[in-house]
């Protein structure tokens, strides 16, 4: 809500710039209310924006074409200046088709996330409608500029090469989710999506039955980390979220979440978020061992 300007001291947030702000709740089937939505549109309606993940949500992630049928069934209602904007991020590369295909004007992404492929230790990018990248660099650089210049900051290699990388990273990703989902099936924890349901991001949500189950979970991911793994991860409060929060990240890139992760609010109904992994054989061995230390430990 910082951002929008809703709290804080608002330097910075959308408000400061005269940018109004509508959130729309979902169904509670996880779906968009589109009747509300297109309810709340106005003349003044400049951009629809919608968040492909789930974030730390419970609801499922939205598909590439459930993204498509929003788009549909909202554009007839909106003028040809709104642009609709898709938060891309963890979605990159695991369905055949990305946002921007399917209607979307625009969309951005975390190059520490799927488009960077393990590699890329920061930055981000934008893809979409020529016109509206060109309004993107000239308001990330300068007016007359725009990408012409800016700062590459040395990374364009890894840029680069990670970019070609990513499609196989974020394959072993979603295999590791996928065997993430079965074993906890077998072992009767609630998880989501499925083991064999349709994937449109990196994300295992997994339900622990308590806060002490949760913390344990996490505990173990992190000791099975190539980097920090004596370190033990601990709730805390953490700036922009209302409850403690726990995070195992024993990455090579600080925030990295293609790299394995696992992390969430300390709340019920305790709902930890694995995400990511480099290679299969690694979610394998430290989800495995989460599971044990979790669930059969003596």
């Amino acid at each position: 809500m910082d951002i929008v300007g809703l709290t804080g001291n608002g330097i910075g947030s959308l408000k400061e710039y005269n940018i109004a702000y509508q959130h729309i709740d979902l169904c509670a089937d996880g779906k968009v209310d589109i009747p509300t939505v297109l309810e709340k549109i106005s003349p003044k309606t400049k951009m629809i924006a919608i968040q492909r993940s789930r974030g730390y949500a419970a609801r499922p992630s939205f598909t590439i074409n459930e993204i498509k049928e929003m788009i549909a069934a909202i554009r007839p209602h909106v003028g040809p200046e709104t642009v609709f904007f898709v938060d891309n991020c963890y979605g990159e590369f695991v369905e055949t088709l990305e946002p921007i295909e399917v209607g979307a004007d625009l969309i951005a992404g975390s190059l520490i996330k799927n488009p960077g492929g393990g590699i890329v230790k920061m930055g981000g990018y934008v893809a979409g409608r020529e016109d509206l990248i060109e309004r993107c660099a000239y308001r990330l650089t300068t007016p007359g500029i725009g990408r012409e210049a800016g700062a590459s900051l040395y990374s364009l290699l890894e840029m680069y090469q990670g970019l070609f990388l990513a499609p196989h990273v974020v394959g072993e990703a979603v295999k590791g989710a996928v065997y993430t989902a079965g074993l906890l099936e077998e072992c009767g924890v609630s998880s989501t999506p499925a083991w064999d349901s349709p994937r449109t991001d990196l994300i295992q949500m997994v339900a622990l039955p308590s806060k002490e189950a949760m913390i344990a979970f996490a505990q173990t991911i992190q000791k099975y980390s190539p980097v920090n793994a004596t370190v033990k991860p601990i709730p805390a409060y953490m700036p922009g979220y209302e409850d403690d929060v726990i995070m195992a990240a024993g990455t090579f890139i600080q925030g990295a979440s293609l790299e394995l992760t696992a992390d969430g609010p300390i709340r019920p109904p305790y709902l930890l978020y694995v995400q990511g992994g480099l290679t299969y054989e690694h979610v394998k061995l430290a989800v495995t061992a989460a599971v044990k230390d979790t669930f059969f430990a003596q």
